[in-house]
């Protein structure tokens, strides 16, 4: 199966159903240098004012929070590719920020060392775009994770509502990521037919608690959002496949590709498949 080929977008994203990858070609690009800076406390009435502004700073931006406080993001997390403009100072100003002027971990007072170089040190994109350095545990390890997508278009409303339940929020969060992702074609991507806002959060690992609070963050977010397939979520299967466009498309194409079933599993059949 190739890009190109009619079910090409259903394969790309398919959690299994569609049986084994046993041969992936990949398109690549020239390698290229980014350089990341931090800006600590930017102001959330700023930030949503200038949203669309905000998440364009540079190649890859990131907004991290512990909601431990409304008005106030922890950190704005600015990834450029070197040879591009500049992040925006007036904007940054704006925003009320101050660039940290040592290494930050997402997780405010974490240890920075597992962390990529920032500071503006340009460097490979590969040891820059992610957070965490390859030979270390990422995020905080011992932690669980929820993320929705919602279309850009309702992002302020997303994180309007997780700032309305901030106090709720804060206890059971070690961290808060808003970050932005690329509109593309294929059928299960939560960004299929226009660019995403992803909400995410890394939680402490108390479960019961995490899912006892989920029902009420999916109630609070715009009815367009999308929990993420591989993390925790409680929103009703028969909700997922409203909001899932091309959910019965990807129903057909699996029971051609595998009619008996044969990759299907409890959670695959929860999802109605």
């Amino acid at each position: 199966m190739r890009r190109g080929d009619p079910d090409f977008p259903g394969a790309v994203v398919s959690l299994g159903a569609l049986g084994v990858i046993v041969e992936l070609e990949l398109d690549v690009e020239p390698a290229y240098d980014v350089a990341q800076t931090v800006h600590e406390g930017p102001a959330w009435d700023a930030v949503l004012a200038a949203f669309d502004r905000v998440t364009a700073l540079g190649t890859s931006v990131s907004i991290f929070s512990r909601w431990t406080d409304r008005d106030r993001a922890d950190q704005l997390w600015i990834k450029n590719r070197v040879g591009e403009p500049e992040p925006d100072r007036d904007l940054l100003a704006r925003l009320g920020t101050s660039p940290a002027t040592v290494p930050r971990h997402p997780i405010l007072g974490a240890p920075a060392e597992a962390c990529t170089p920032q500071l503006g040190e340009a460097g490979p994109w590969h040891e820059r775009l992610p957070h965490f350095r390859l030979a270390f545990t990422p995020s905080a390890g011992e932690e669980l994770q929820s993320e929705y997508l919602v279309p850009r278009r309702d992002a302020v409303r997303a994180i309007e509502a997780i700032r309305s339940l901030a106090d709720r929020i804060a206890p059971l969060l070690l961290v808060n990521e808003i970050r932005t992702v690329a509109a593309d074609e294929l059928w299960l991507s939560s960004s299929y037919g226009e660019p995403a806002v992803g909400v995410h959060f890394t939680w402490r690992r108390d479960q019961p608690a995490v899912e006892a609070l989920l029902p009420v963050i999916e109630q609070a977010l715009p009815d367009s959002a999308r929990p993420h397939w591989g993390k925790l979520a409680t929103l009703d299967p028969a909700e997922i496949r409203r909001r899932t466009p091309r959910w019965g498309d990807f129903v057909a194409l699996a029971d051609r590709m595998d009619p008996a079933g044969r990759f299907r599993n409890a959670y695959l059949e929860r999802l109605g498949l």
